[in-house]
């Protein structure tokens, strides 16, 4: 199996942290990652906010009630954010330049976790991307997409179960179910 695969294989949702702080160099390769990643029409709309400071993380742990508590733990979060004024793919291209920082952090050892922002709200029924704009002065053309947590592993996750995956959901050359007689179909 090339590293690649072995990447995609082994990256997995991480929701605890150690408390090991990230070395400037492994930021700076991670914020590269998504400072690369393609962008429709080359537009690169995406901006990324850092955030190191413990109680900010709390505070952002905060933007909304289910799924966000581990960002008080991470040694570091990116907020994911795109200019919605300059590209109509700004969702497509802030996805995909989360999912670069997520396979650098990888690369390096690190964990992390996308927390979705975008259509969330808080525990008092605000917007989760106006109430983490209000945190961190961000103007309001600015729309949050997510927040990607960063830190070296409190446990290992097994790598992905190939058995799980879903060849079902693969069509070749027009869609189909595949029957009972096809499910060893793989692309």
């Amino acid at each position: 199996m090339d590293s690649f695969s072995k990447l995609i294989k082994a990256r997995r949702s991480t929701r605890k942290f150690t408390d090991q702080l990230l070395l400037p160099e492994q930021v700076e390769l991670i914020l590269k990652a998504g400072l690369m990643s393609p962008s429709s029409k080359r537009g690169t709309p995406w901006q990324f906010l850092v955030v190191e400071n413990k109680e900010m993380l709390t505070k952002l742990a905060a933007c909304k009630p289910h799924g966000a508590k581990f960002l008080e733990e991470c040694a570091l979060a990116v907020i994911v954010m795109a200019n919605v004024m300059e590209s109509e793919a700004w969702v497509e291209d802030t996805s995909i330049a989360s999912i670069m920082m997520q396979l650098q952090a990888e690369d390096l050892g690190l964990g992390s976790c996308w927390c979705q922002i975008r259509g969330r709200q808080t525990e008092d029924d605000m917007d989760s991307a106006q109430y983490i704009r209000d945190l961190f002065d961000i103007p309001y053309q600015i729309e949050v997409l997510s927040v990607i947590a960063f830190g070296y592993k409190a446990q290992e996750n097994k790598p992905f179960d190939e058995s799980r995956l879903q060849w079902e959901k693969i069509h070749i050359e027009t869609y189909y179910k595949i029957s009972e007689g096809n499910k060893n179909l793989k692309a």
